[in-house]
């Protein structure tokens, strides 16, 4: 008699806690400049290693040789390398501002003579080498600095830099966390200049946020513009280190604009500016001359919806004569080369597929390697062609999902490699994807969620009342029974752009894993408005977020109740932040077919949030009125039958608490009932400490006694 193995049953407490369920990295992976050569950092130091063989060649640091004045150690976990590898900055007590924004202790370490300097006794933001590797830029309380590490003097750029009124040299909330960078300055090739915004945020309107965790709760109070409303006036300054003369580049006299992207070309005069209308539905590249400040415009696009700014990202070559620009113009995500001094272009990439990102340019062969959604959606594949357009390959042979990263010569890549239902592993490869070797293969990770009884996701394709096919992921429990009626819990995000139905490892939680286990059906379509579909897919959307995103997730929800292993009638939806406003409209719009939601941070108006975000997709609220009412779940919330949890931080700077307060305000006002969860000073991400296993106990038990 064969006796099967007892699986064990996944915890909270796995996941949240221990955790069990971790994949392993590669920590303080650098690439060399030589192409020879990486970097990683152990608990010894920071070892050089052998692409080829991986062999370890020598130490470079040695741990107990990196000391602080009073002789204490220096951790290495958190470092950036000088250009000429001969310097490191070391990061301590790094401390999160927003979403990509810290400030840290930080110190340099000369690999040559050992010594160690200190760069600022307060915590700083941004230190960044110069080229040379001579001077250190950060910024400190809105004012932008350098320091001469020979000398250890202190230049101070600007003066005028003042809490929530003037910004030098870092991003404002909303450029932060809307167009994905928060340093705001950047260093000439030969050190000579430095270009940095300055944000008069001066007419932005406050918003505040209550901190309870003193006697006499305090006040957060930050600029904050919701759609509609006034933003920081923009300057793109450049300073020159030896006449220590600022002169502003002329974007233009119209001021209520976006400056979404900045950097030196490889000409160390010329800085390139990237502006955007505040409809975001025109960009502009311009280079200006650093000495006068004088700009000329060499690229233009413009869009009947908006212009996606990470589409319209530039890589200027080595050559100095040519860039690279990635645009959406011909219905899907593609490469052009452009010439500098020309209006000469060339699309490398086309077909029906986008181009996710650019891995690297070898411009000695001529050949630019990139990742794309080439075989489907939800695949990411990587390819490479010549810069003419000519010799495209698909150089991956399974299908899943690619993460590459390639050395300064091209002859080695770190690859990760995962599907929905394989562990990542990573290894150093040829950019054939040849293995030299294997660093990590995350076989223990594959044997614990063996021994847990994890089941395997299946991709369906599903149909909706207008005719489109969704991509979409089933997990069945993993003792599932075709005769037995499953109750199902829909997980979706569905922003523009966004993907969560991927053949990659983590498209699949392990609490999703715990839920199976407990006999619930898991499922997820990615709607209309989702990513790597084509630029029409994607913008069907454009002033009227939520329309047709619902509708896919209810008649997705009706398709899948037909199936005869569904219980119709327990159906539920949850989501966080973009998924929470969905989860939001399921309970509300979609309450004749969703049994019960969970909604975490959600937007439950569009008039609540920010505006780059909000406007690039519905436009400005006096323009589309009822683009902005006819979707907020907060309208709709007398249609709720169902049972209903919402959940919120009430330090949350990103989808404020407002929007909580305002849905559980017009649900009292219409006696509906509903459960709510808030988190005291937690913001949209909700954890730290226990929160993370709270939070998921919450919504678990919530889900069992209602679905």
């Amino acid at each position: 008699m064969v006796v099967l193995a007892q699986t064990k049953s996944i915890s909270l407490e796995d996941i949240y806690k221990k955790p069990v369920f971790r994949a392993d990295v590669v920590p303080g992976f650098n690439s060399m400049k030589d192409g020879r050569f990486y970097v990683e950092s152990t608990s010894k130091g920071i070892i050089r290693k052998s692409f080829a063989t991986g062999e370890t060649v020598d130490t470079i640091v040695l741990a107990n040789n990196v000391k602080d004045a009073t002789g204490k150690l220096l951790p290495l976990s958190d470092i950036s390398w000088s250009d000429d590898e001969q310097k490191i900055l070391i990061f301590l007590n790094r401390e999160s501002i927003y979403r990509r924004s810290s400030k840290a202790l930080v110190y340099a370490y000369d690999i040559v003579t050992k010594k160690v300097t200190q760069i600022s006794v307060n915590k700083i933001l941004h230190a960044t080498f110069s080229p040379d590797a001579a001077k250190v830029a950060y910024v400190f309380e809105n004012n932008l600095y350098y320091k001469v590490l020979a000398t250890n003097a202190v230049v101070q750029i600007t003066k005028d830099g003042k809490w929530n009124h003037v910004i030098n040299g870092n991003c404002d909330w909303v450029y932060e966390e809307e167009f994905g960078f928060s340093k705001a300055f950047q260093w000439s090739p030969k050190s000579t200049h430095i270009a940095y915004y300055r944000f008069d945020e001066s007419k932005v309107p406050m918003f505040s946020m209550t901190m309870y965790d003193s006697l006499y709760p305090s006040q957060y109070t930050y600029k904050y513009p919701k759609a509609g409303e006034a933003n920081s006036e923009i300057q793109i300054h450049v300073y020159n280190l030896a006449t220590k003369q600022i002169i502003k580049a002329d974007i233009g006299k119209e001021k209520d604009i976006y400056i979404p992207r900045l950097q030196f070309t490889k000409n160390n005069n010329e800085l390139a500016i990237t502006w955007m209308n505040r409809l975001q539905n025109h960009l502009r590249l311009l280079i200006a001359d650093v000495s006068t400040g004088k700009t000329k415009e060499i690229y233009t696009e413009k869009s009947d919806t908006y212009v996606d700014v990470e589409a319209g990202d530039v890589d200027f070559l080595d050559n100095g004569k040519q860039y690279i620009v990635t645009s959406e113009k011909d219905g899907f995500k593609h490469l052009y080369l452009h010439h500098l001094n020309s209006v000469a272009a060339t699309q490398i990439t086309k077909g029906n597929f986008d181009v996710v990102s650019v891995v690297g340019i070898d411009e000695k062969n001529q050949k630019i390697y990139f990742i794309a959604a080439y075989e489907s959606a939800i695949t990411k594949d990587f390819c490479s062609i010549q810069l003419d357009g000519t010799g495209f390959k698909k150089i991956n042979t399974q299908r899943g999902t690619y993460s590459v990263r390639m050395n300064s010569d091209f002859t080695f890549c770190l690859t990760t490699f995962s599907t929905i239902n394989s562990v990542p592993t990573i290894a150093i490869t040829t950019p054939d994807l040849k293995v030299v070797r294997l660093l990590k293969d995350n076989q223990k990770l594959a044997a614990t969620t063996q021994d847990y009884g994890f089941a395997k996701a299946e991709f369906i394709q599903v149909p909706t009342s207008k005719g489109d096919v969704l991509n979409g992921w089933m997990l069945k429990p993993a003792n599932f029974d075709a005769t037995k009626k499953y109750p199902v819990l829909f997980c979706n995000y569905g922003g523009p752009g966004s993907q969560q139905v991927a053949d990659r490892w983590g498209a699949v939680s392990a609490w999703h894993q715990l839920l199976a286990q407990k006999g619930y059906i898991i499922v997820s379509v990615d709607n209309t408005g989702t990513g790597f579909r084509g630029a029409n897919f994607k913008k069907k959307t454009y002033l009227q977020l939520g329309k047709f995103e619902i509708e896919d997730q209810i008649d997705a929800a009706k398709y899948i109740g037909n199936m005869p292993f569904v219980d119709a009638k327990r159906i539920g939806h949850w989501g966080w932040s973009f998924g929470g406003f969905m989860s939001s409209l399921a309970i509300t719009k979609g309450a004749d077919v969703f049994k019960a939601a969970i909604a975490v941070a959600p937007v439950t108006s569009w008039r609540f949030y920010d505006n780059i975000y909000t406007e690039r997709y519905m436009g400005l609220p006096k323009d589309n009125k009822m683009g902005y009412d006819n979707n907020a779940p907060m309208n709709f919330v007398d249609k709720i039958k169902g049972k209903f949890l919402i959940i919120h931080g009430t330090a949350d700077d990103n989808v404020h608490f407002q929007n909580a307060v305002m849905m559980v305000d017009a649900m009292i006002q219409k006696n509906i009932e509903f459960e709510s969860g808030y988190y005291p000073n937690k913001n949209h991400g909700i954890s730290g400490g226990n929160t993370s296993l709270h939070i998921y106990n919450k919504m678990t038990q919530f889900i069992l006694s209602n679905l």
